[in-house]
This record gives C-alpha cells, structure tokens and sequence, in this order.
C-alpha cells in the first residue's frame, strides 16, 4: 500500500504538474494587484489532495483527459473562493500558517478576489461547454453552505442529535470531496451511473475525513489545530454528541453548562474532553469513522485493478491515518 502523499502521486505526478501549470493561467488578470494576491495564493497552496481525487478517479474511471484538468481547476477555484470569503466572515487572520488575504490586503479587496475567483471557475465551465461539471460543483458549494449555516444555527441552542450532524457534516465537508471523485468521473466519459457510484464513494470518504478531523480536537494525535478548539467554537462533534446521549441528566445540563457558558475558560475545556474521554466518544467515533472508510474502500473495489485504484486506495486510507 502507498503509504505517503509522493508515492500515491506517482501515477498522476505528470498530470499534477501540468495541472499547476494550467492552474496558474486559468487565475491570470489584466490587473496586477489581482494576479499578485492569485500568486500568493497559489504559492501557499496545501496538499492539493482535491486535485488529486479528481485525477485518479478520472484514471479509475476510464482515464484521465483536457476536461479532468478544467474540472480539477473549477473545483480548485470555487472552493478556493469560498475559503477567502470564509476567513473574512471568521476574521481570521492565518490560514494552513501564512497569513490571510484578508489579514494582509483587508476584507474589501479580499471579498473581491473571492467574487474573481469564483467568476474565473463559472467562466472555465461556460467557456468550455462543461455544464455537468458546473452543475456537480455548485451543488456541492450550496450544500457546504447550507451545512455551515445549519451549524451555526444549531450552536445557538447546542441541540444537535446524531442525525443532524450527519447532515451537517455531509453537506459541509464530504459534498466537496464527493464532487471531486464525481468530476472525476465525468471528465473520464463515465455514465451516469458510474458518475453516481463515484460521487457516493467520494461522499463516504468525506465523511469518515471529518470524523478524523473531530476526534482531532481531544488530543489523540500531534494536531495541526489547538486543542478544543470545537468546544470553544461551540461546534458539536459525534465524540462529545454520543457522551451526552449517554449521559446522566444531571452531567448533560453541567457540560451543556459550560460549552455554553465556560467555552472559553481552559479547565472547563479540559473538563468537557474529560467527560468525552471517560464516555466513550472517541471509541464510539473511531468506529463510525471506520465504518464509512470499509464501505468507501467496498466501492472501490468494484473497479478493475490498476496503479490508479492502489493510489485512490493509498489517498483514502492516508486521510484517515494522517496526524494532522
């Protein structure tokens, strides 16, 4: 099995490098203080594990062609957007450790790149006559946006049961990831029912992501976020939900108590991990995490063998074993 992220990249190194290339020119402007911050941009980029899906599931799919480029690049550029849109709502001044756009050219023109980049991937698809891969990659940024709204308005009153947060989780993170195995797809000439499959593995694989990215918030491994950061944004994870299913009335109204009143004090964090720990949450978490990852990997192994498969295998696992 492919064990790190330049191994998994062997089959598709020379389509990564390509897509970089394109990349770059699908975000150029006639305005030089645009193309600087798409520059900066660009440069801080992360592990391009987007791109990635897209790539090697077009190659499982049927293979990889002009179109799977555009459609790397439509996703890239959306979802790009509605990150530097976010990191203005959030007032947030690093992303991934470098400084935001927002932190360094301030909200108004941050807010505008956001509208350039979003245009610049609605004209790629309209330019092109991709309109399936537009019609995939917008349902996938209305679903992240209804999900980060139902979160929000779900914290107001702490009231999430397990069935919410799948719902939350499914449109926020793993629809993305969805649309990039789905894109995939498409772009290789798949029908629709392969479009679907694909769609429904990369929904799966999203899923079981964000649980990894839940149980990160208690500590289990050397994270890249601060510890109860989830608690303190009152976000309500499947770790701490299944302990306070299975709490005592008395100890669900105190740690109902202090996410909602204390969430900022560190002991009363720490209390609230305690309580996670002691419950089970992880345990139970770890499990679901797990379940979503077989049926992911069942689906996958419908497909005929090749070196594209082994790495779509080797990405899949490596989101769930990373360490940050």
């Amino acid at each position: 099995m492919k064990a790190d992220l330049k191994q998994i990249q062997d089959p598709i190194a020379l389509e990564m490098e390509e897509f970089e290339k394109k990349f770059r020119d699908f975000m150029k402007s006639k305005v030089k203080l645009l193309d600087h911050i798409t520059n900066y941009i660009v440069r801080r980029k992360g592990k391009q594990m987007r791109p990635m899906f897209v790539f090697l599931t077009a190659g499982v799919s049927g293979g990889i062609t002009e179109a799977s480029y555009r459609g790397a690049a439509l996703i890239e550029l959306l979802h790009t957007a509605t990150l530097v849109h976010d990191d203005v709502v959030d007032d947030a001044n690093y992303r991934r450790g470098f400084f935001s756009v927002n932190a360094l050219w301030k909200n108004k023109i941050a807010v505008l790149v956001g509208d350039y980049l979003l245009s610049r991937g609605l004209l790629l698809s309209v330019d092109n006559g991709d309109f399936d891969l537009l019609k995939i990659v917008s349902n996938a940024v209305r679903e992240m946006s209804e999900g980060e709204l139902l979160q929000i308005a779900k914290a107001r009153k702490l009231d999430i049961t397990e069935e919410v947060y799948y719902t939350i989780i499914r449109q926020k993170t793993a629809s993305l990831i969805a649309s990039c195995c789905a894109v995939g797809a498409a772009t290789s000439g798949a029908g629709p029912e392969l479009i679907e499959k694909m769609r429904d593995f990369g929904e799966k694989v999203g899923m079981a992501f964000q649980i990894k990215d839940d149980l990160f918030d208690y500590g289990e491994d050397e994270i890249g976020k601060p510890l109860g950061i989830d608690i303190k944004e009152k976000k309500m994870t499947l770790p701490l939900i299944y302990a306070l299913n299975n709490a005592s009335w008395l100890d669900k109204r105190k740690i109902i108590y202090l996410i909602r009143n204390k969430n900022e004090d560190k002991k009363a964090v720490n209390e609230v991990i305690s309580f996670v720990k002691q419950s089970g949450g992880l345990g139970y978490a770890t499990k679901v995490m797990n379940q979503y990852l077989e049926e992911a990997l069942d689906l996958l192994q419908q497909f005929p063998e090749s070196e594209y498969k082994d790495s779509l295998e080797g990405l899949v696992r490596y989101t769930i074993e990373r360490k940050k």
